[in-house]
């Protein structure tokens, strides 16, 4: 895998079927779309991938079959963040073992932590690692936003980049920053808006749930912003404005962004919207705006 990893990587969504295992045809359908969509790589099992609600036996197969299927086209990054640090390390050999290029660390979720004892944590968990391994900044679902200190720290480690979902465009600076003499370290948003002003001060890339089902939209708008075109990415960003009035804004809670992004790829044939417990799938009113929002899309070209 070539370093800086970069470009658009999207946040995969876990096919499901109506009993909770993988769904196969729609895995590899799904696969398809994204990188004749042009993403420069997949990340398996993160929040989009409902990874904290999945079996270990349900993730390894996820991992297993992907890796098959994108057969190494692609850079594809294993999300191994779990409560148990055997379970964290147990995933990431299996992710090895599948032909995944890299794994994804956050803080272990549910007991809130120190900065300290997440330094530590990392210091004991990198080593036994076989693979790469990229840092991810999610303070909503795991309490803890990682001080500069501990990236730095982390980096020391071996790290070799950072997904930040935090949302705080501020910080997104301090780390491009913070790492700009070390070109090889990948500074990716995890917030797709923040994508043009990621690239243009010299970050990596981003983590795009919806380049699930929009992925040259977003390849599109990376590559705008790579060469700073202000009149495209203002065109593009308003197409991705227009998400959250449309899709994100399907339902009351904030799982609406997950079960919006699967609701869009089963409107397009792309594989099944079942939910992994606790979520459940949308129902026929909500399935129907997003279907009218996908057909509105698709009607202008911008999908």
């Amino acid at each position: 895998m070539n370093l800086p990893l970069k470009g658009i990587i999207p946040p995969m969504i876990t096919p499901l079927t109506e009993n909770g295992e993988l769904d196969f045809i729609g895995l590899e359908k799904l696969i398809e779309h994204l990188i004749s969509g042009g993403v420069h790589g997949i990340f398996l099992l993160g929040t989009n991938g409902e990874g904290p609600s999945l079996s270990y036996a349900l993730r390894k197969e996820l991992i297993t079959n992907a890796c098959k299927f994108v057969d190494h086209r692609i850079p594809v990054l294993v999300g191994i963040t779990d409560t148990s640090f055997e379970g964290s390390i147990d995933i990431a050999n299996h992710a090895k073992e599948a032909g995944a290029d890299s794994v994804v660390v956050a803080p272990p979720y549910y007991f809130p932590i120190s900065q300290d004892e997440m330094s530590s944590y990392l210091e004991d968990l990198i080593p036994l690692l076989p693979l790469p391994v990229m840092l991810y900044n999610m303070p909503s679902c795991t309490k803890l936003h990682l001080s500069l200190e501990t990236v730095k720290k982390a980096k020391e480690l071996g790290v070799i980049g950072i997904k930040d979902s935090s949302g705080d465009m501020g910080y997104m600076y301090s780390l491009i920053e913070e790492f700009k003499d070390s070109p090889e370290f990948s500074i990716i948003t995890g917030t797709e808006m923040f994508l043009p002003e990621t690239i243009i001060y010299g970050g990596h890339g981003a983590v795009a749930g919806g380049a699930n089902f929009f992925p040259k939209l977003f390849v599109d708008l990376y590559e705008a912003s790579l060469i700073n075109d202000s009149s495209k990415i203002s065109i593009l960003r308003e197409k991705v404005l227009k998400l959250y009035d449309t899709i994100y804004n399907v339902g009351e809670y904030t799982s609406k962004f997950t079960k919006g992004t699967k609701t869009a790829l089963s409107v397009m044939g792309i594989c099944n919207d079942y939910m992994a417990h606790p979520l459940r799938k949308f129902k026929t009113k909500e399935r129907a705006k997003i279907k009218e929002y996908i057909a509105e899309y698709e009607s202008q070209g911008d999908s």
